[in-house]
């Protein structure tokens, strides 16, 4: 098949080139085309044209009410006096006018409950983002009317956490939360029930670098135990078993094999599951 041939100069018939914003002939110089619109970035500052070269603000984010559109009055040290009492007053009225409903103002609380959720849990921005989209998606559907708001930002966490693959545990949400075990299994249900949440169970394998990391066993250590961990899911020993209690008696076996000197206690504590559970898992592991 025969490239095609590119258009050639109207009046010397030679070849053309295209530089920069100009498209120009090669043999008899003539401009064919020209284009003078920049299509870089533009870097043009109104605020410091030294330090910060950038002209455009932060992107949209779903962490909040507004998507980050509304606009902010900042504070100065150069005012003094009554000048500064009067753009504190301003400053208190706009706050006030963001937000222009009840809706609107459970969003702000819920979304700012999620933000302090994973800071504490460590969890990456698409799981902030994704638990603020379900917070909205239930308001939408009337899910939270007669709920607490607490619960429902701990369950969208979780839910968000669960659907993006990131091994937390309930325990672990409920632990640096507002709202109790109950308020948050009732917020789960119902966003499960209504919004059909994409989740499946959960695979121990999931959790064990997570755990490993915190009992600080090697490299070999891991690697059985998330074979063993495989293992187990195809015998069918993980069905119906806590996850993390199958990880953690994963690692117990994994480091029993080698010299790791673990506990069934400090294993266990790690996975947020009792010795008793461990041992069961790690007998059938023994045993297969």
């Amino acid at each position: 098949m025969s490239q095609a041939r590119s258009p050639n100069c109207p009046e010397c018939d030679g070849r053309l080139n295209a530089h920069g914003d100009e498209t120009v002939c090669g043999e008899c110089g003539l401009v064919v085309a020209e284009d003078r619109i920049d299509r870089g970035p533009e870097w043009r500052s109104f605020a410091d044209d030294d330090t910060n070269p950038e002209r455009t603000g932060a992107p949209l984010t779903r962490s909040r009410h507004d998507r980050g559109l509304s606009t902010e009055i900042g504070r100065s040290t150069r005012l003094k006096g009554r000048k500064r009492r009067q753009m504190a007053r301003l400053r208190r009225q706009h706050n006030r006018a963001r937000i222009s409903s009840k809706r609107e103002r459970n969003q702000v609380y819920a979304f700012t409950e999620i933000r302090r959720l994973v800071s504490r849990l460590s969890l990456p921005e698409q799981v902030r983002d994704h638990a603020c989209s379900l917070v909205r998606s239930a308001q939408n559907e009337d899910l939270v009317r007669g709920r607490s708001l607490e619960g429902f930002a701990a369950a969208s966490v979780y839910a968000a956490c669960r659907v993006a693959g990131v091994s937390r545990t309930v325990d672990e949400v409920t632990d640096v939360a507002r709202a109790d075990a109950n308020e948050q299994q009732a917020a789960y249900d119902a966003l499960n029930r209504e919004l059909g949440l994409p989740v499946g169970p959960i695979d121990p394998v999931e959790y064990i670098p997570r755990f490993a990391s915190k009992l600080d066993v090697d490299a070999s250590v891991e690697r059985r135990a998330r074979t063993l961990a495989e293992e187990a899911r195809e015998a069918g020993i993980a069905t119906g078993r806590n996850p993390s209690g199958v990880a953690a008696a994963c690692l117990y076996t994994a480091a029993r094999g080698t010299d790791g000197q673990l506990t069934q206690r400090e294993t266990a504590d790690v996975a947020g599951v009792t010795p008793v559970t461990l041992r069961n898992t790690y007998t059938d592991l023994q045993n297969q």
